[in-house]
């Protein structure tokens, strides 16, 4: 409930989280059937960069900052991450970022409903103004993991879950596989992308061990470190687990990955991979 995702809207684990999450959208808009994204930890779904709280960190000038003043912005490959964060600028003025609701939305289609929650009561409340009046996007104030265990599958049966959780608790990795094994049981179908920290190589290591052992199949890992781990345990690398990826999703993730790489680095020995966690 303390955490607060201004402090660090716009980093570099923000740039690769959002650039792989629009991967997942676009790979569902192939079908033209409907489909729902489920945003369990949605934050208040806008950033101001020159507001106090990103301004005390400064992390969005090594994150999004970079990634806009590199030639890579204007890859392919970005196009569509590009396309969200042009448009929330072109709304909200030059230093607006999109939090991943807002990313979505923008990559909905008529069709395609987001369903967004948000625990903090400050966050839920300009999370449900910031989409106000929209007919496609339900907003509530709800506990993420609740709201995981009450609502899939979701009436369209295709959609994509993110679960993007604050890691304030010792048992986060725990509560995470426990409630991906629930949910995959009861909708066994839908796609399931989980950010997490990197750290500490011991939690690292663990949670990568509890997702082989959950008897979930098909989940695939897609890690990136802009240096080494370090004795202090700063955040330097951000990873991003997915149940079900599309069968395109590995390789464009290692493409997007490799193309942020030089851009978002602070080290030489900076490193990304997708490695599989689990067998289809």
């Amino acid at each position: 409930m303390n955490y607060r995702h201004a402090f660090h809207a716009g980093n570099f684990a923000d740039v690769v989280k959002h650039a792989l999450l629009c991967s997942l959208i676009r790979y569902l808009q192939r079908k033209e059937k409907p489909f729902r994204v489920m945003d369990t930890h949605a934050g208040r779904g806008l950033y101001d960069l020159s507001g106090d709280e990103a301004r005390r960190t400064g992390e969005g000038a090594e994150g999004i900052d970079r990634l806009i003043a590199s030639p890579a912005w204007d890859d392919p490959l970005l196009a569509d991450y590009r396309a969200a964060v042009e448009d929330t600028r072109a709304r909200f003025g030059p230093d607006a970022y999109p939090g991943s609701p807002l990313i979505a939305r923008h990559l909905l289609r008529r069709q395609d409903r987001l369903s967004a929650y948000e625990l903090h009561p400050v966050d839920a409340a300009a999370l449900a103004e910031q989409f106000a009046g929209d007919v496609q996007v339900k907003t509530i104030e709800l506990d993420g993991w609740l709201a995981l265990g009450a609502h899939v599958p979701p009436k369209e049966k295709r959609g994509l879950v993110l679960i993007d959780p604050p890691f304030e608790r010792t048992d986060e990795i725990e509560t995470i596989v426990e409630q991906l094994q629930r949910a995959h049981a009861r909708w066994p179908g839908g796609i399931y992308a989980v950010w997490y920290p990197l750290k500490r190589p011991a939690q690292y290591g663990r949670f990568h061990d509890l997702l082989r052992d959950s008897g979930i199949p098909n989940i695939v890992a897609a890690d990136f470190w802009r240096e080494p781990f370090a004795p202090d345990e700063p955040l330097v690398g951000t990873g991003f687990v997915v149940v079900n990826p599309p069968f395109t999703f590995a390789e464009e993730a290692k493409a997007l990955m490799s193309l942020l790489q030089p851009v978002l680095q602070t080290s030489t020995q900076a490193e990304c991979g997708v490695r599989v966690l689990a067998e289809e």
